[in-house]
């Protein structure tokens, strides 16, 4: 919430509009799962054994390769089985071809500076069937987008910076 340069986030009057809201609101509380819902995840947990081995084959066959934080992640099951099918879906969405869903991984890995995602997926990319010359342009497009980053970040301080210079007598 943006408040007004002379009203500071912990001054009285942000802090009552906050109660104010929170009051208006009604208390907070979690509802419980559904007793369905809770059946349905623990039976899946149940076969998390057959499940992890069947989610390191799909990795392999995607990536051609399993990821270490993976194997780490397979340590709490059921952190690990929910994590791998998001990733699974949004690496293959049904919107994109599976080139195309692993130069955006490439880009992304790339601008996030994950180098050893970057690895995985420039291989899955091109077996995938993307070209070299593809790959090298996602990776360029990944750099203009994080030298963006960097620079607008930058040249704002250093804009600050430099207004604050010139007021000084």
């Amino acid at each position: 919430m943006k408040h007004p340069p002379s009203i500071s986030r912990g001054s009285p009057v942000v802090l009552l509009s906050t109660k104010a809201k929170a009051a208006r609101m009604g208390p907070t509380t979690i509802a419980p799962m559904k007793p369905e819902n809770k059946a349905l995840i623990k039976s899946l947990l149940d076969k998390s054994e057959s499940l992890e081995e069947d989610i390191y084959a799909d990795t392999e066959q995607m990536l051609g390769t399993v990821p270490f934080i993976l194997r780490v992640m397979a340590r709490r099951p059921e952190f690990m089985i929910f994590s791998a099918l998001k990733d699974f879906y949004a690496l293959r969405p049904k919107s994109l071809d599976a080139k195309t869903a692993e130069l955006l991984a490439v880009a992304a890995a790339a601008a996030s500076g994950a180098d050893k995602c970057l690895k995985v997926h420039m291989a899955a990319a091109s077996r995938a069937g993307a070209s070299q010359d593809e790959i090298l342009d996602a990776v360029f497009i990944a750099a203009i987008i994080g030298q963006t980053r960097v620079l607008a970040s930058a040249l704002r301080e250093f804009r600050d910076f430099e207004a604050k210079l010139e007021k000084q007598p």
